[in-house]
């Protein structure tokens, strides 16, 4: 009897088993959620873009016996339509494609969707390394700098909490006293 009505109402080819697990709510339920958690889930997540950075400003603080101390401001360009709460960065500036200095910054800015803001960071550069950053840099005709490392956010639900970033920039040394 039972079969008769699960094929009457399931189709042809319900048994008792389907009849049983159509009629229990909350095998339905238990079954139902978690599918509509994991096709909901998938359209939640934001991928945001990396944000365009710009070296803005150095400024020298102190020198050292065997290394050199800088100030730096990074500009940080939000190009998303969300609002991103920094809370580090961390990042190394390189000279002629060379590593020249690397510094970490622990920040607590949030930068509106589109906006823009400066981040602070102290980098520190050994003896070593600026003088492998400026060898040969008189024979130069273009000086090419670069920042790059990751911005550390405050994560939300499903955002991503790291986001590297990079860019490259050249100065023409053209018109500048090089002497011979």
């Amino acid at each position: 009897m039972l079969n008769k009505y699960a094929a009457a109402h399931f189709g042809k080819g319900a048994s008792m088993r389907s009849f049983h697990f159509m009629s229990c709510p909350i095998l339905r339920i238990g079954v139902l959620i978690p599918l509509l958690l994991l096709v909901g889930c998938a359209g939640l997540g934001k991928t945001l873009e990396p944000p365009r950075i710009n070296l803005s400003n150095v400024q020298f603080q102190e020198s050292r016996a065997l290394e050199t101390v800088l100030q730096i401001e990074i500009r940080v360009f939000n190009t998303n339509d969300v609002p991103m709460k920094v809370k580090g960065l961390d990042c190394d500036l390189q000279l002629n494609g060379r590593g020249f200095a690397t510094g970490v910054s622990a920040v607590d800015k949030e930068i509106p969707a589109f906006g823009t803001t400066t981040v602070p960071v102290t980098v520190y550069s050994s003896v070593v390394d600026i003088f492998r950053g400026i060898v040969g840099l008189h024979k130069q005709e273009k000086l090419k700098f670069g920042v790059s490392g990751r911005l550390r956010l405050e994560g939300g639900f499903l955002m991503p909490t790291v986001i590297p970033f990079q860019a490259e920039e050249e100065l023409a040394l053209e018109g500048f006293d090089r002497r011979k």
